[in-house]
C-alpha cells in the first residue's frame, strides 16, 4: 500500500471516529442548549470549563500526541518490543504524578483562576459563586483527559487509530445518557458529574488495547528513563505552544464575561460557535494531520525529504479540498444553522442572533485553522516543537490586539473575527518559515487544486444562498427540511463543479467512502 493510500486509509478510521464524536457532540451541545441556553448557567458552565479543558490541552492531547509519536517512533524503530512497552510504562507513571498535581494544585486554586478569566462574573455574586463550585468539580477531567490523551499518542504510535478516534465518541454518548436518564430534572450538576463519568470511560476504552498489545500498564518499571529526558524537552515547548494557543481562548472568554460591552450571553455564544466551528476542523483537518504525523514522522527519520514534501502536500491540498466548501457553507447558512439546531427551550431568538454572528466570523478562519494544524504536524515530525511556538506567540499578541478593536462595534462576533484574522497570520508565517526550512514542497501542485477549489465552493455558495431565498421558513420542521436540502444540493453542486474542474482530490474522497 503507498504512502498516500496508507494516510488516507488512516485518515478516514480517524475521520469515521470524529464525525461519530462530533455528532454525538453536537446533541450533547443541542441538550445543554435546551436546558440552559445562553444564560446564568450556561455562562458559569462555559468559564468552569474552560480552566481545565485548557489545562487539557496544555498536558493532554493538544501538546503531548504531537510530541509522543515521533518520539516514540523513533524509538520504536531503534528497540525491540519489551524496551518500547518499558519506555511507554515509564512515560504513563510520570504523566500520572504531574497531572495529579495540577489537578491538586488547580482545585485550591479555583478562585483565583476564576477571578482571572471571568473578572464581569464578579459583579454577579451567584454567578460567580456557581462558577467556582462547577471548575472543582471539573478539575479531575484534567488528570483522566491528560492519561487517555497519552494512551493514544502510544496508540497511534503502534498504527492503531481506532480506539483513540472514537475515545470522544464514548464520553460524548456517556454525558448523553445521563441527560437523558435525567432529562426531566437535569441541572448542571449532573452535567458535570457526565463529564467526569465520561472522562473514565474514554480512558478505559484506551488501556484495555494498549494492554492487548503488549506489556502496558507496569508500575513496576518506575520512573527513570534517558528517553524521557528528551520527551520533556520537546513537551516544554509544545505545552507553552498550545498555552498560548488557550490564552487566545481565555482572553476571548475573558472578554466575553464584560456584557456591558458585547451583550448578556456572549460567553455561551462563543461556546456554541466555537463547537460548531470544530465540527469540520476536526472532522477533516485533525483527522488529515493524525494520519500524516507518523507518516511524516517516519520520513524525517529516514531524511527521506522528497517523499516528506509530498506527503505534506498530499494532506494540504486534501484539507483545502474539504475545508474550504465548509466555510464558506457555514458562512452563508450560518443563521438557518443556529436556528435549526439551537433554537428550542431556553435558547432564545436572542441567543440565535449572537451565535449566529460568532459562527459567520469563525467560519471565515476555518481553513487557516486547518492548514495550521497540517503545518505543526510537519514541524512536530521533525521533532521541532519551538518553531510553531514562536509563530503561536505572535498570532496571541495579534489576536488580543484585533479583540480589543473588533469588540466593540462587532460585539461577540468581532472577538470571533479576531481569531480568524490571528489564525490567517499563524498560517502565513508557519508556511514561510517551513518553506525556507525545507523549500518548496510542489508549489505548483498546490496553486491549481486552490483556485478550482475556491471556485467549485464559490459556486456552491452562490447557489446555497439563492436557495435560502427561495425554500420556506416559516418556524418548526419546515426549517429543518430547507436546511437539508440547501446543504444536499450545496454539495451535489460542490462535487458536480469539482469534477467538471477535474479537481484530483475527489478521487481521494470518493476512496475514503468506499473504504468506510
Amino acid at each position: 500500500m503507498s504512502r498516500e493510500k496508507s494516510i488516507a486509509r488512516s485518515a478516514a478510521i480517524v475521520s469515521s471516529g470524529i464525525m461519530t464524536s462530533r455528532i454525538l457532540g453536537l446533541i450533547r451541545d443541542i441538550l445543554i442548549a435546551y436546558f440552559f441556553g445562553t444564560k446564568l448557567v450556561a455562562q458559569a458552565f462555559v468559564m468552569a470549563f474552560t480552566v481545565p479543558n485548557a489545562l487539557r490541552q496544555l498536558v493532554g492531547e493538544g501538546a503531548v500526541n504531537t510530541v509522543i509519536v515521533p518520539v516514540l517512533t523513533e524509538y520504536k524503530a531503534k528497540n525491540g518490543k519489551a524496551e518500547f512497552f518499558r519506555f511507554v510504562n515509564i512515560l504513563f507513571n510520570q504523566f500520572f504524578i504531574v497531572l495529579l498535581f495540577i489537578t491538586a494544585l488547580g482545585i485550591v486554586m479555583t478562585p483565583v483562576l476564576i477571578r482571572i478569566i471571568a473578572p464581569g462574573f464578579m459583579m454577579d455574586p451567584a454567578k460567580f459563586k456557581l462558577t467556582i463550585d462547577l471548575t472543582r468539580i471539573l478539575f479531575p477531567y484534567i488528570l483522566l483527559v491528560g492519561l487517555t490523551a497519552y494512551c493514544m499518542g502510544v496508540l497511534n504510535t503502534l498504527k492503531h487509530f481506532a480506539a483513540p478516534a472514537f475515545a470522544s465518541t464514548v464520553w460524548n454518548a456517556v454525558i448523553i445518557a445521563i441527560m437523558l436518564i435525567y432529562f426531566r430534572s437535569f441541572e448542571i450538576a449532573h452535567l458535570v458529574i457526565a463529564i467526569l463519568f465520561g472522562g473514565i470511560a474514554q480512558l478505559a476504552c484506551q488501556i484495555f488495547p494498549l494492554v492487548r498489545k503488549g506489556p502496558f500498564f507496569n508500575v513496576r518499571d518506575g520512573l527513570a528513563h534517558e528517553g524521557a529526558k528528551k520527551v520533556g524537552r520537546l513537551l516544554m515547548p509544545r505545552v507553552v505552544g498550545a498555552g498560548i494557543y488557550q490564552i487566545n481562548i481565555v482572553v476571548d472568554r475573558m472578554l466575553a464575561s464584560l456584557h456591558l460591552i458585547v451583550g448578556q450571553g456572549a460567553v455561551a455564544a462563543l461556546y456554541y460557535g466555537n463547537r460548531l466551528f470544530h465540527l469540520p476542523l476536526a472532522l477533516f483537518s485533525v483527522a488529515l494531520a493524525t494520519a500524516a504525523l507518523p507518516a511524516m514522522s517516519s520520513l524525517a527519520v529516514e531524511k527521506d525529504a522528497a517523499n516528506f514534501k509530498k506527503t505534506l502536500s498530499f494532506s494540504l491540498r486534501n484539507m483545502l479540498f474539504l475545508s474550504l466548501p465548509a466555510s464558506v457553507g457555514l458562512m452563508v447558512l450560518s443563521r438557518p444553522i443556529i436556528k435549526v439546531i439551537f433554537e428550542h427551550g431556553e435558547f432564545t431568538s436572542y441567543s440565535t442572533e449572537m451565535t449566529t454572528s460568532v459562527l459567520f466570523f469563525y467560519a471565515i478562519g476555518l481553513v487557516a485553522y486547518g492548514g495550521v494544524r497540517i503545518l505543526v504536524a510537519a514541524f512536530h515530525a521533525m521533532q521541532d516543537t519551538l518553531t510553531p511556538v514562536k509563530t503561536a506567540f505572535f498570532t496571541l499578541i495579534a489576536n488580543i490586539s484585533l479583540n480589543i478593536i473588533l469588540m466593540v462595534p462587532l460585539k461577540a462576533g468581532g472577538l470571533a473575527l479576531a481569531t480568524s484574522i490571528a489564525g490567517f497570520i499563524n498560517l502565513i508565517l508557519l508556511y514561510k518559515i517551513l518553506q525556507r526550512r525545507i523549500g518548496l514542497f510542489e508549489a505548483k501542485n498546490m496553486l491549481n487544486p486552490f483556485i478550482k477549489i475556491l471556485s467549485a465552493s464559490a459556486v456552491m455558495g452562490l447557489v446555497s444562498y439563492l436557495l435560502t431565498l427561495v425554500l420556506p421558513w416559516d418556524g418548526g420542521m419546515k426549517n429543518a427540511v430547507s436546511l437539508v436540502a440547501v446543504i444536499l444540493a450545496g454539495m451535489i453542486v460542490y462535487l458536480v463543479t469539482c469534477l467538471l474542474l477535474k479537481v484530483s482530490e475527489i478521487k481521494v474522497i470518493l476512496s475514503w467512502i468506499r473504504k468506510r
